[in-house]
């Protein structure tokens, strides 16, 4: 006779403190937490924080709130089935998600909810779990609900639901003070919700949603600087035979940083630059999951550094993308993975296009450069022309010796380019900074003025004039330079 099964449930205690080591920063904690008030359809979303006199984060929204029933449930870990269909806007996954982020960054965690005139309460605190060693969740009464922080705003709402941590002990870890470690992380926080949530606060394809920190609006930060980047191709629809929903692709090539203020450089590149920026962007239900990788489909290089890749998948097919607890990873199936390696070169070619323009134009052989690249056995070498037209009329103008002197020191110039901190500048995408048009423009036209009168001179100004066509940076601005022949020729 088979012997009948254990209930075996895990030891509160011990499962509780393990899951607060599953990996949530406080950014993707909070974010966890606005899943749920979104997935309750809040349209508008307050996080206060506060180190005095105790410390303490709290989330206020707006939405639907919960009866009795809802908020133990909403409690419970694993509340949902991660096989269950869900509704189309609904951001969760697990179950997990509000306890194991909550629980990541707090000892204690409360959660108020207020629908209609019905107002309830429930507590994880780590603390009490420990001393009564089971999954003891408390019920809190009013006087309880009212003693806690931010509680008189959801008792002044019509309805909605706040969560409140506090014991803050993951936060204060590794910096001296509490305070200046929350201060740190909300910067952060601020930063990270403005990026994955930037759909959400701009109303792109979804009701607009207001997210407030301490009273500060948060501004979306859209990460393909649409109003300046350019569509390579037009949305991609992938479908997924026997699935509900399709994968929509649309591929953005940013501006080339010449074309991009130091400013915006240091804003869509961050603090790891717009190389390690670049691939796919995933989108769950307009809700930013991961960003800046290929999947393996490609190479991260300074050629491809400006493509930017959205990719919008419903919740309908959680399961194919092997998305996380935490959901900040998702990784496309074999299928949307085969499809994604078709067009990858398509999705890059703009940014490709983008480089190589500019190194064709600067290395072009029909035209005479300042720089000319030499290809030896050794490598590559770039020198100074010498037989630049502004040089040779430098040269006109010297006696042998100081021929030679020039020559020297030109010598020296190109045999001591700074070119590790050029690449390493590049590299960071730091804007190199060289004299404004106009300054540029003056500067070419001296020196034009010059060519032109020694020209005139020695009888060779038509054939001069032709060759300022294909001569940098005189080719840029032969407009203006054959006003200035008329002025010369004019003036005699």
């Amino acid at each position: 006779m088979k012997k009948p099964d254990i209930d075996c449930p895990p030891y509160a205690p011990i499962l509780m403190e393990s899951t607060r080591a599953i990996g949530y920063s406080t950014e993707s904690a909070i974010a966890d937490i606005l899943d749920n008030s979104i997935a309750a359809g809040a349209k508008e979303i307050q996080i206060f924080y506060n180190t005095m006199p105790k410390p303490y984060i709290a989330f206020l929204d707006n939405g639907k709130g919960m009866n009795e029933q809802a908020i133990t449930e909403a409690m419970r870990y694993g509340s949902s089935s991660p096989i269950d269909e869900r509704e189309a806007g609904d951001l969760g996954r697990y179950g997990l998600g509000m306890k194991m982020a909550s629980l990541s960054q707090c000892r204690c965690l409360s959660v108020i909810s207020k629908q209609g005139e019905e107002i309830q309460g429930r507590r994880w605190d780590l603390n009490h779990i420990i001393a009564t060693e089971s999954w003891s969740l408390e019920q809190l009464d009013i006087d309880e609900i009212e003693a806690l922080p931010e509680s008189e705003r959801l008792f002044n709402a019509i309805q909605g639901t706040l969560v409140l941590w506090q014991d803050l002990d993951k936060i204060k870890t590794g910096s001296l003070t509490l305070e200046k470690a929350l201060e740190d992380r909300m910067i952060a926080v601020k930063q990270h919700l403005e990026l994955v949530f930037h759909r959400y606060l701009s109303g792109d394809g979804v009701k607009r949603l207001s997210i407030m920190i301490n009273g500060v609006k948060l501004a979306p930060f859209d990460p393909f600087f649409v109003t300046k980047s350019t569509v390579v191709m037009d949305d991609e629809k992938i479908d997924l035979p026997g699935r509900k929903g399709k994968v929509i692709v649309t591929p953005y090539v940013l501006p080339h940083p010449s074309n991009m203020s130091k400013a915006e450089l240091d804003l869509y590149g961050g603090k790891e630059g717009l190389r390690s920026l670049q691939g796919f962007y995933i989108y769950r239900n307009k809700r930013l999951l991961t960003w800046g990788t290929w999947f393996g489909l490609t190479r991260k290089d300074e050629f491809t550094k400006l493509a930017r890749v959205k990719v919008d998948i419903p919740n309908s097919l959680d399961d194919l993308w092997t998305l996380d607890i935490k959901k900040s990873t998702a990784y496309p199936p074999e299928i949307v993975k085969t499809r994604l390696k078709q067009l990858i070169s398509t999705m890059t070619s703009g940014s490709k296009r983008s480089w190589t323009f500019r190194q064709k134009r600067e290395t072009n052989s029909t035209t005479v450069h300042v720089w000319n690249k030499v290809e030896t056995r050794d490598g590559i070498r770039y020198i100074v022309n010498q037989e630049h037209p502004a040089l040779e009329a430098l040269y006109d103008r010297l006696e042998e010796e100081e021929r030679k002197l020039l020559k020297g020191y030109l010598d020296t110039v190109q045999n001591n380019l700074p070119l590790n901190n050029l690449h390493m500048d590049l590299n960071q995408d730091a804007k190199i900074i060289c004299d404004s048009k106009n300054e540029e423009k003056q500067k070419v036209l001296y020196l034009a003025k010059t060519i032109i009168k020694d020209a005139i001179r020695d009888g060779h100004i038509e054939e001069t004039m032709k060759n300022l066509e294909i001569v940098e940076p005189f080719s840029d601005y032969i407009k203006d330079i054959e006003m200035v022949y008329k002025e010369v020729k004019k003036n005699g």
